[in-house]
């Protein structure tokens, strides 16, 4: 009968960890975290701290016991740790048990909190898909960055070369020009930096001018196509899989359908006039 209880007891974890209202009520939890976090931040009264001090233990051990739900209703508990996003949470949960609040290591204990906000992602299946879309895109955006990357550091030389004496806070190295530059990809008061190089270069208007295309435009356009076309294959690919699990037919079955019918009709076609020939 072992087996049989444990069976049932993992169905039920299984079923509590699937529940709409538990992964509503963790998220709630995340939230208030968040907030305790944002709080401590404020000078406040002793008694006040104190009883936030309660309270971010009792979030510390609910999540402690959410991750044990999680872990008791996988069906294959050697593969709970195979998800990235499992042992992310379990460490978080792990290294915030340890009582280092009075220590060298309180600093650490600090920022592990911080990072429990960061559940919400493991939690939420749009943020995990936005997320592993934006993973997934890191080895064609590295091309654009470092085209980008390129385009900075030669715009940043010239400027470094021409509107060094101009402004050294600016333009006094080609470090500092980068950084001035990348001011004027997000429009941060780009004006001012243009009609200052603009009194002793009248023609400077053209190096702004191109820059902020290649950049704002052209690059940061390329960037949100990359990003986008990754995040449609990503929902494409949750589809699939969604629709494999339910037993429906995908669009490569229906696809692999259509061409066996187009062979049936055209082999059809290919011994209908043999029949005639034949009578």
């Amino acid at each position: 009968m072992a087996p049989l209880n444990t069976d049932v007891w993992q169905a039920r974890f299984n079923r509590l960890r699937s529940n709409k209202a538990f992964e509503l009520f963790v998220i709630s939890i995340i939230v208030i975290s968040a907030l305790v976090i944002g709080v401590k931040t404020y000078p406040l009264p002793v008694m006040v701290t104190k009883a936030i001090v309660i309270l971010d233990w009792g979030i510390t051990f609910f999540f402690l016991a959410e991750i044990t739900i999680r872990y008791l209703g996988e069906p294959d508990k050697k593969r709970f740790f195979h998800s990235a996003w499992n042992v992310f949470d379990t460490l978080i949960v792990v290294v915030s048990l340890i009582p280092i609040d009075n220590s060298d290591l309180a600093l650490i204990g600090r920022l592990v909190r911080i990072f429990r906000v960061l559940r919400m992602v493991s939690i939420i299946p749009e943020l995990r898909t936005l997320l592993n879309s934006l993973l997934a895109a890191l080895p064609q955006l590295g091309y654009v960055l470092l085209m980008m990357f390129i385009i900075f550091y030669i715009y940043a030389a010239i400027g470094s070369t021409f509107f060094a004496s101009i402004n050294p806070n600016l333009w006094g190295d080609i470090a500092i020009s980068m950084l001035t530059l990348f001011r004027v990809m997000t429009f941060e008061d780009w004006t001012d930096v243009m009609y200052e190089t603009m009194a002793v270069y009248p023609l400077s208007w053209a190096f702004y001018l191109s820059f902020i295309f290649l950049s704002a435009f052209a690059f940061l356009n390329m960037i949100i196509g990359i990003v986008v076309n990754v995040m449609e294959e990503e929902h494409a690919a949750q589809a699939r899989a969604a629709a494999e699990e339910a037993g429906e037919p995908t669009l490569m079955d229906l696809q692999n359908e259509i061409r066996e019918l187009k062979a049936l009709l055209v082999e059809g076609k290919q011994v209908a006039p043999q029949r005639v020939e034949h009578v």
